[in-house]
């Protein structure tokens, strides 16, 4: 008899959300890439599925001038675009929850004025398993830690341990973020 447990049902939760929103911006031509702890899990668990955090919630970076086109085109899968508190999100009418919604943040854009750096624009994201477009590591690696946050520096930590973040990911970092690298490096 198999039985599901509550991590493996959130995790289909996860990639139904993920399947359902990427399909209607594809279907729309709305370029979009998944960031966040779901990027940083779809990346681990590819290479060591045991190894793979769950995470809550999807995180997703948009072009800010297509919005109003992203809020139509989502609305057929069943998201609603809403903006609460400061923060713009796609909230499922499967789970109203405004911290089960998917959270958008906008390409070229700080996610917060005190933040060192921008998210990257939308240019080469990699295609999951699953069929959505990710993140590369390349540019997760300076969002995590740019926002360092503990769970942050808990995901790079994840993308470290399965050797995704290689020397040219490292060199590539300003220095203040591979100073922030290697502090996380030297917590383990």
């Amino acid at each position: 008899m198999l039985v599901n447990t509550l991590f493996e049902n959130k995790v289909e939760q996860l990639y139904d959300v993920t399947v359902r929103l990427a399909s209607a911006l594809e279907s729309a031509g709305i370029p979009y890439q998944i960031i966040g702890g779901f990027a940083v899990f779809s990346h681990v668990d590819a290479i060591d599925p045991l190894g793979a955090r769950l995470t809550r919630d999807v995180d997703i970076t948009v072009d800010r001038p297509r919005l109003e086109e992203i809020a139509a085109a989502v609305e057929l899968a069943g998201f609603r675009y809403r903006h609460v508190a400061g923060v713009d999100m796609l909230v499922d009418a499967k789970e109203p929850k405004a911290r089960s919604a998917v959270h958008m943040v906008f390409a070229n854009e700080k996610v917060r004025p005190e933040y060192l750096d921008s998210v990257p624009g939308i240019s080469m994201p990699e295609r999951s398993s699953r069929g959505y477009w990710i993140a590369p590591v390349a540019d997760l690696v300076p969002m995590k830690l740019t926002s360092f946050l503990l769970k942050d520096k808990v995901h790079v930590q994840d993308l470290d341990s399965v050797h995704l973040i290689t020397p040219e990911i490292d060199a590539a970092l300003p220095e203040a973020l591979r100073v922030r690298l290697a502090e996380v490096r030297a917590s383990r």
